[in-house]
């Protein structure tokens, strides 16, 4: 029996079904990273005016100087984004930005762990190397991941999407009589959305293309659906469809009544 891989923009839960992911793009990861990093540059000249304004009391003192500039840099280039990722749980005022949150590689929320290598490898390739291992390693990554990510195992994923259009569709009206006795099984996950996205944007494609994706999907699902009607194959898509629709409704219903009906007996009791 073959196994079926999940794509790069899948994950796996642990139920072993494959999820889509957003990751954010190269150019707006670029985006939310210098923001990122001008809050830190920002933290870190305060810290170098508060000294000067207060070497004007107390005097300079070369080694003192130099340990707090040492204390200064690890703060806003290692402490200051290590906290902020992890109170935020993956968030930052960059991802906040341009919508995205770190992630595990798995989909699951990051922890101290995760943000502590991110924010020390960030140090390297980032203040370092002024950003180039950062680019380089984001544009040839399959997500956008810099080094730090590579590292700790994580990716920025896309937390702002666009809404979805609602979409009502109707039963065929020459489907009707097929619909009272269609036995439309579930589909595998991966099919059913590729069966919605189509259904979607069906009317965006040329007549040809719209056909064509319509057959080969009909080819596909034609297993999951007794009888297979002789009708166009958009059509047996959109009847399948709410047929199967109908099923899970009519089912999550009465999984209601039960649960309610249980409820009530046991308030009697």
């Amino acid at each position: 029996m073959s196994v079926t891989q999940p794509a790069e923009d899948e994950v796996l839960s642990g139920e072993a079904v494959a999820i889509d992911i957003q990751p954010v793009g190269f150019f707006l990861r670029a985006l939310g990273a210098a923001i990122d990093v001008a809050l830190s540059v920002v933290v870190m000249v305060l810290f170098v005016l508060i000294r000067l304004w207060t070497m004007g009391f107390t005097g300079g003192d070369p080694a003192l100087d130099r340990i707090l500039v040492i204390l200064a840099a690890v703060f806003s280039f290692v402490v200051l984004p290590c906290t902020i990722e992890v109170a935020t749980r993956g968030r930052s005022l960059g991802k906040l930005a341009v919508g995205g949150r770190i992630v595990r590689v798995d989909g699951g929320a990051t922890g101290f762990r995760h943000a502590f290598i991110r924010a020390l490898v960030g140090v390297l390739e980032i203040y370092m190397t002024f950003g180039a291992v950062a680019l380089l390693t984001g544009a040839f990554s399959p997500r956008s991941q810099r080094l730090g990510d590579l590292v700790a195992g994580t990716y920025a994923q896309r937390v702002r999407t666009p809404a979805l259009p609602v979409s009502h569709p109707v039963m065929p009206a020459e489907l009707a009589e097929w619909a009272q006795i269609a036995d439309v099984a579930r589909m595998p996950d991966r099919l059913a959305r590729r069966v919605s996205q189509f259904l979607q944007t069906a009317s965006r494609l040329t007549p040809a293309a719209r056909e064509g994706v319509a057959r080969e999907l009909v080819s596909e699902a034609s297993a999951y659906i007794s009888p297979l009607p002789a009708a166009h194959p958009e059509a047996i898509l959109i009847a399948a469809t709410i047929v199967r629709r109908e099923r899970e409704s009519r089912s999550l219903a009465i999984a209601d009544d039960r649960v309610e009906h249980l409820t009530r007996r046991r308030v009697r009791l």
